[in-house]
């Protein structure tokens, strides 16, 4: 929707706040722009230049010099990163870790197309930001003019919403009303698409207005309000009355709704495991005696067979997407019921009817249920149930080849998890280390865990680190890459190194795309095609060195790997460990494409209730991954 439909559709709600410091002061546009954004508390913009954005490029160059500090910081950063995708995932890795809106700032053409993979990342996973694009002058748009893109178009179905501005006059409003749609609801990426001659207009700061998107207020303002009935929480404590084994199956909208808290005090008050996808890693602390860790695809088999056992689902903030339900009717096939509380009413039985639902916001939405339980007096007891997922986690435990003479991956998560304690922020690239992270790591609480759920973008772990970094810069921020994932942003190594950012980046590397190619093992008859990288020429410590890392070591030796990992954690600055890892090392447990978890391939290491041959029956390649 253009600027023009969204302003035909309602007025702009009234104002009330005080009368902005600068009110009537002329301002350009571009000016304008950086103005909002310090109106909106953004401390940190990640971009790459060029002549179309150029204008409020300058603008911050001047707002800096304006506003330094006594100790000579600047109050608003500008982060240059090696490339244009590369800033948008550390706009991610900002917005994941803190839950505020990240902003990335390119140019036009190739500086802003460059963008679309980011954008439809935090779109599937929905993460708040907003990109401002530079655009050709309004006057030679349409004319194939020297780098420019129809950002409206190209970007209308990966965004959460577009706006291009071609009335300077609602300069102001536009930017501000991308904030709002950023945050509100159901969280994600608006792009602001910016002519390089409203940047050059002047004219009058008003410090405050929005546009008129009424009809949307309307929804976020439901949704805000949205409040359980005593019927429906009635309703919801007679299911789970009747439930003997119930489970809760909790999603990045835990996460990115931070409902954390609420989810814990609802499990513990009621004794209800918990499971959670990749998203939803941290939700709830993962040393927590209720937690089961990870579902699905790559989930633990524990968790996995509790789905399996389980008599009444409660899923919150998840979306029962194809890398935990497969196939629906497959997903908890005891299960007598299903309740879902989401924000977005479009997840309530999109994939999984359901018996119960709530729309509304996952932490307003606990909480009224918790106390509503405590309120009536609710007691059922489900120690029998919770004896019963404890012994499946007693008797199915993650393991792997423990007395190969090769380094094995799950081996160094596991020691890096006991020098972390759950504690570090962890992002990923995409692909086998990803799995291996989520599998073995501990997470204490929320925002700890980054990585590309939905879209799963190989390139997302080292960009999204430095992001992290710059907005926890007290935290340990460590990369846990792949060699064939950390390649497609390589460049963002000088990032780190350039801003002297403590990052820790620990390259797991099999010589190859590992998940690739554990899927040709199973599924294609050995026929490795692609993904094969040990004829590549890479020297990732000769890389490491020459982008300035003062740590760059590799290890192939499993006898140093302890040491070398603690150096590498120890280390004050930007840190660069490559761990050679045994190649043929696969990921389980493991379900295969469009089968239940009853078909779960646990491998030779770790216990299972049924050994079904790995890759046996047909696989339509078109289900792969």
């Amino acid at each position: 929707m253009t600027q023009e439909a969204v302003l035909a559709t309602a007025t702009p709600p009234t104002e009330t706040r005080t009368r902005h410091p600068l009110a009537g002061e002329r301002m350009s546009g571009a000016e304008m722009v950086i103005q909002v954004l310090a109106d909106e508390g953004v401390d940190t913009v990640f971009g790459y230049s060029g002549g179309a954005i150029l204008p409020t490029y300058d603008a911050i160059f001047r707002y800096n010099e304006k506003h330094r500090s006594a100790e000579g910081e600047d109050p608003m950063r500008l982060v240059v990163p090696a490339n244009e995708q590369g800033a948008g995932f550390m706009a991610a890795g900002y917005a994941r870790s803190t839950g505020k809106v990240g902003v990335f700032l390119v140019t036009s053409g190739p500086g802003a197309t460059n963008t679309v993979t980011p954008i439809r990342d935090c779109m599937a996973d929905s993460v708040p930001v907003v990109l401002i694009t530079g655009q050709v002058a309004r006057g030679a748009m349409g004319t194939d003019a020297f780098q420019e893109a129809p950002i409206v178009n190209i970007m209308g179905n990966c965004a959460k919403h577009v706006f291009l501005v071609t009335r300077a006059e609602q300069l102001e409003d536009t930017l501000r009303t991308a904030f709002e749609v950023a945050r509100s609801g159901r969280p994600g990426p608006v792009v602001v698409d910016l002519p390089k001659d409203v940047q050059n207009w002047v004219g009058e700061y008003k410090g405050s207005g929005l546009l008129g998107i009424r009809g949307y207020r309307q929804r976020m303002e439901s949704l805000r309000q949205a409040k359980l009935s005593e019927r429906k929480c009635r309703q919801f404590f007679e299911l789970l009355e009747h439930s003997s084994r119930p489970l809760l199956y909790v999603g990045g909208g835990v996460v990115s709704g931070d409902a954390a808290d609420a989810l814990t005090e609802f499990a513990r008050t009621f004794n209800i495991p918990v499971v959670t996808t990749v998203m939803g890693l941290g939700a709830i602390d993962s040393k927590d005696d209720l937690c089961l860790h990870m579902l699905g695809m790559h989930g633990t088999a524990y968790a996995n067979y509790a789905v399996e056992d389980c008599d009444f689902i409660i899923a919150v903030g998840a979306r029962f997407d194809d890398r935990v339900a497969a196939k629906a009717e497959l997903f908890a096939p005891l299960a007598e019921h299903v309740a879902h509380i989401d924000i977005d009413a479009a997840e309530i039985g999109k994939v999984k009817l359901v018996d119960w639902a709530h729309v509304g916001e996952a932490r307003r939405s606990l909480r009224q249920l918790t106390e509503y339980g405590r309120n009536s007096g609710f007691r059922r007891d489900f120690g029998p149930w919770l004896e019963h997922v404890r012994a499946l986690r007693e008797r199915h435990p993650m393991n792997f080849e423990r007395n190969s003479p090769l380094i094995q991956p799950q081996e160094v998560m596991e020691r890096l998890n006991a020098l972390t304690g759950g504690e570090a922020i962890v992002s990923t690239g995409v692909g086998q280390h990803q799995m291996w992270a989520a599998q073995y790591l501990d997470f204490r609480r929320s925002r700890l865990w980054l990585t590309s759920g939905s879209m799963g973008t190989m390139g997302f772990g080292l960009p999204a680190a430095i992001g992290a970094q710059f907005a926890n810069p007290d935290a340990l921020v460590i990369d846990v890459d792949g060699d064939g994932s950390i390649r497609m942003n390589l460049g963002e190594m000088e990032t780190v190194t350039t801003y002297d950012l403590p990052v820790k980046v620990l390259l797991l590397n099999n010589n190859g795309d590992g998940m690739v190619r554990q899927w040709q093992r199973l599924y294609f008859g050995d026929r490795f095609s692609g993904s094969d990288k040990s004829l590549h020429r890479k020297d990732f410590i000769k890389a490491a060195e020459s982008d300035g890392f003062g740590f760059a070591r590799r290890v192939a030796d499993k006898g140093e790997l302890p040491e070398a990992l603690e150096a590498f954690i120890r280390f004050p600055g930007p840190a660069f460990l490559e761990v050679m890892v045994d190649p043929d090392a696969g990921v389980y447990p493991m379900v295969g494409p469009g089968m239940g978890y009853k078909q779960m391939v646990t491998g030779e290491h770790i216990p299972g209730r049924e050994l079904p041959e790995a890759g046996s029956g047909k696989v339509d390649p078109s289900e792969a991954f």
